[in-house]
């Protein structure tokens, strides 16, 4: 078969891998009734969170108020809901009032009425509100050190919840004796439900002792109030056994697997063959680049382990150890990866975003790449490597005009990418 456009079909498989996992798409079946006496209060946080409102809001029948905060620009239109945007990656002021105003207004509930908790990927950075005698900037401090480190999701949120008065089911607790249900987009690998946005309203079995662990693995030294907070289990979280959980449920309404799974029906559709490689790929971007590249130069030389043509999917959150100046996400890192190993390597194109819409903290989702990606690069004096080294895969896409600009998509089941091999 043949591809016409295929920088244009890459795009259009991501572009119906988002759709999938929109709340508009997933939220409506997981709604649950009104409560026969209570009222119904909605909170949430992540860079869907207002979406998800706005969703419910048009879905629901009868009283509805409350309070969601979501990142600078990804706001909707709600009427009842009230929405508040705030800084991502980075906390600020905004989302730490926003996590005070959402914690005193649980407070007083009763067993008849109902939280519709609406959580998504960012939360965490959002609903920013610092334990007993930790300030918001040693906060804002240990949460950069951590995204340059090159720390898992998974370790990152395990810090967090030990260092706030909200996150690790802290909020969850607060709502007690009312009904909680929590609607969850998955952002992390393996869709652990408390993971995700650290889990405000979930359970955490992790501990103080390992956040101190994550801490010193990666070198990053933390205030002295801090190493006490910790290390006396000051910031302990409540765990699965905690009984006031049992009248708590949460759902997974929308995955990784579900983006790749509607892009795969995509290819299909047009006769092209579509694997996914993993829903969940965690490491280093540059080292997953180079292994795709691999496996792609595979498939196109030998016909192993899948004939071409073909589409290669995968998804997951790869991480980025900032060592240079560049701009870019960990999407254009693994592209611009991808590319200096293929260096021109025919028949075989990739594409590479975030399906939030924000590639790290740039105006990008990512990146889309050619096989004349590296003669079009060697004309305007680009040296691949350097750039890499450089962490600077944003600047060598955007001077070859192969950024993808979406804008903000309101969900946020992480990394795409989509390699095509013809």
């Amino acid at each position: 078969m043949t591809i016409a456009q295929p920088k244009q079909f890459l795009r259009e498989l991501y572009d119906t891998a988002v759709d999938a996992v929109s709340a508009q798409k997933c939220l409506p079946a997981f709604l649950p009734a009104p409560p026969a006496k209570g009222r119904t209060l909605v909170i949430g946080a992540g860079k869907g969170a207002a979406a998800m409102a706005k969703v419910v809001e048009d879905n629901w029948q009868g009283e509805l108020s409350g309070l969601v905060v979501t990142r600078y620009g990804h706001g909707a239109d709600c009427r009842r809901i009230e929405v508040v945007e705030a800084a991502h990656p980075v906390p600020d002021a905004a989302g730490q009032q926003a996590a005070g105003r959402i914690l005193q207004m649980v407070q007083g509930l009763t067993e008849d009425d109902l939280v519709l908790c609406l959580i998504s990927g960012g939360g965490s950075a959002l609903l920013a509100l610092p334990a007993e005698g930790i300030t918001l900037e040693q906060k804002q401090a240990i949460n950069k050190a951590l995204l340059k480190s090159g720390a898992a999701i998974g370790e990152m949120n395990c810090v967090r919840k030990h260092l706030s008065a909200i996150k690790g089911g802290r909020l969850g607790l607060a709502c007690a004796p009312a009904r909680v249900v929590t609607l969850l987009i998955s952002d992390v690998p393996g869709d652990e439900p408390g993971i995700i946005a650290s889990g405000p309203t979930l359970p955490d079995d992790t501990t103080c002792e390992q956040a101190l662990a994550i801490l010193r693995k990666y070198a990053i030294a933390v205030p002295a109030n801090i190493e006490q907070h910790l290390s006396s289990g000051a910031g302990e979280t409540p765990k699965s056994s905690d009984p006031r959980f049992s009248k708590h449920e949460h759902h997974i309404i929308a995955t990784a697997q579900h983006a790749l799974d509607a892009a795969a029906e995509k290819a299909l559709a047009v006769g092209l063959p579509a694997y996914i490689l993993s829903d969940g790929i965690e490491g280093e971007a540059r080292d997953v680049g180079i292994v795709h590249a691999a496996l792609a130069k595979q498939i196109a030389g030998k016909g192993q382990p899948f004939s071409k043509p073909c589409v290669v999917l995968s998804g997951g959150e790869t991480t980025v150890t900032v060592r240079g100046t560049g701009r870019g996400g960990r999407n254009a890192e693994f592209l611009l990866s991808l590319a200096v190993t293929l260096d021109g390597h025919p028949g075989i194109y990739a594409l590479a975003c975030d399906t939030d819409g924000i590639d790290g903290s740039e105006d990008n989702a990512g990146a889309v790449y050619g096989p004349d990606s590296a003669a079009r690069a060697e004309a305007q004096q680009l040296r691949p490597k350097n750039l890499l080294e450089n962490n600077d895969g944003y600047g060598f896409f955007d001077a070859l005009g192969d950024l993808i600009v979406s804008g903000p998509t309101r969900t946020n089941v992480n990394d795409f990418r989509a390699i095509l091999i013809i």
